[in-house]
């Protein structure tokens, strides 16, 4: 019997994903040019209430950002593989995404899911949107969001990228309108606090005979 670590990076997930939408939203990286310019540039900002976010992958982690995204005022479209009440499918995606403000993508990568962020999909998006992909690299197709990123038509917050690790000349790192974290999403102080938690609730389970949590049933 295999069993995974499902839950153990929820949190600190869930925060960069919270972190990623709020940091574009408010411009965060172009306040921070202009400081080192020393350059003084209030504009107008956008806000997170109101807005349609779109999450692509809805197990625990998935659940867990839309816990923290329903006090700002969201209105939430998690998809998932199997439909069930207030759930999307892939299915669906063509129309949900002129539609969405921001996409988080939170899939696993699969061979069904290699890619899935392709020319097609990016054209989709709603003009102006954001992708945040705090999921796997290889969701995504590179040139295609590289070439979506400089024609302005979307902004993107990466904590993974594909390849990993970008190279340092690569031109995603140079890219218009791009926020990149190196991986580190799911690391945080707490890991090795939840981890022993965890652990300790599984060894108590299989001595008591009990039902194991997080039996691997999809292959992945």
């Amino acid at each position: 019997m295999l069993c995974d670590g499902s839950g153990i990076h929820d949190a600190p997930v869930a925060e960069w994903v919270v972190l990623a939408l709020l940091a574009l939203l408010k411009d965060l990286p172009g306040f921070l040019e202009a400081q080192k310019e020393g350059r003084w540039a209030p504009r107008r900002l956008s806000d997170l209430e109101g807005k349609r976010v779109l999450l692509l992958g809805y197990g625990s982690i998935g659940k867990a950002v839309a816990e923290r995204l329903r006090p700002f005022g969201v209105a939430l479209f998690p998809v998932a593989r199997h439909p069930r009440p207030g759930v999307y499918t892939r299915e669906d995606l063509p129309a949900l995404l002129p539609r969405a403000d921001a996409v988080v993508l939170l899939l696993p990568l699969t061979p069904e899911t290699r890619g899935i962020v392709d020319r097609d999909f990016l054209a989709r998006m709603k003009e102006g949107a954001l992708l945040v992909n705090a999921g796997r690299g290889g969701l995504v197709d590179t040139e295609a969001l590289l070439e979506a990123l400089e024609a302005g038509r979307v902004r993107a917050f990466l904590d993974v990228t594909d390849p990993e690790p970008l190279p340092r000349d690569h031109p995603l790192w140079r890219a218009r309108g791009v926020v990149i974290t190196p991986h580190v999403a799911g690391l945080s102080e707490g890991f090795s606090r939840r981890v022993a938690r965890f652990l300790a609730e599984q060894v108590g389970r299989y001595l008591r005979g009990e039902p194991l949590l997080n039996v691997v049933r999809e292959g992945y």
